[in-house]
């Protein structure tokens, strides 16, 4: 029914692996249970594949195959909560075996191809719909002590770097709020839709402040514009605090250079150094 990309989840371990070559029956599984009939090409991102098909009535809809992890734990239920406000409407799913039944969208237009202005738009006004309250089922962020992972990785971050985002990241943590937030909210995780113009997919979710969500929307199309002048922007369409943004944005970006580092030994550089130093 479905041929994986031999690239897929190659990064993610031996238990990711082994869970790739159950894929095909898995598909085949839940094409059963749901009455689905394949109608395309299988789509890939990092930890999930997509699979799109028709419903026994037609329907076109897309079924999501998803590496069980901890930040998709809950995105059904975060999926639920928004019922389809603002994000891809939720039509089925299966918690226990990572499968969700969705609405289609076209995967082919994501805001990424829209006019920065556009897409800064749609993206502050999605940051405002979101808002919602997040139950006590979401996880909350434990901010990482980036003193030792700096010294341990042999200090690629300037240590005051490290001891800021330190600091910051333990008193924002400890103060945060309780709104639904989509971590990884960026321009391709953003698609047109036909109930909806623009709908947001794959969401990150976690419960906190909705400043920590922004750092997504800097990274990708970085050097379009002035950062400054995007988060300013960003914060009076999405309703976000600017103090709070900056400061939960350079916690974030510290937190990925490290990360990168990490992943990429031999090739550091990243985005988030660049948003990091901006902010410094």
């Amino acid at each position: 029914m479905i041929t994986v990309p031999d690239d897929f989840a190659t990064t993610l371990g031996p238990e990711a692996l082994a869970w790739r070559e159950t894929l095909p029956a898995l598909a085949r599984e839940f094409c059963d249970r749901w009455r689905l009939t394949p109608d395309g090409p299988l789509l890939n991102g990092f930890v999930g594949v997509v699979l799109p098909v028709l419903r026994a009535d037609g329907e076109p809809v897309a079924l999501k195959l998803g590496w069980p992890h901890e930040e998709n734990e809950h995105e059904a239920l975060a999926l639920k909560t928004w019922d389809g406000d603002g994000v891809v409407r939720l039509l089925d799913h299966d918690d226990e075996r990572g499968a969700l039944l969705l609405e289609r969208l076209d995967h082919t237009r994501p805001l990424e191809r829209a006019p920065l202005a556009e897409a800064l738009a749609v993206a502050g006004g999605l940051l405002r719909r979101l808002r919602v309250p997040a139950g006590p089922e979401f996880r909350r962020h434990v901010p990482a002590d980036l003193v030792a992972r700096n010294a341990e990785l042999g200090g690629p971050v300037p240590a005051a770097f490290a001891e800021r985002a330190t600091e910051l990241g333990r008193d924002l943590a400890a103060a945060a709020g309780n709104t639904l937030v989509n971590e990884d909210l960026h321009y391709d995780n953003v698609l047109r839709g036909e109930r909806e113009p623009w709908l947001v997919i794959d969401p990150k979710p976690l419960a906190g402040d909705p400043e920590f969500g922004l750092i997504p929307l800097l990274w990708n199309r970085f050097g379009e514009d002035d950062l400054h002048g995007r988060i300013a922007a960003l914060c009076d369409l999405g309703g976000l605090d600017p103090d709070l943004a900056r400061a939960w944005t350079f916690y974030r970006a510290v937190d990925n250079w490290l990360w990168v580092g990490e992943m990429h030994p031999d090739d550091p550089a990243a985005v988030s150094e660049h948003v990091a130093r901006a902010l410094w």
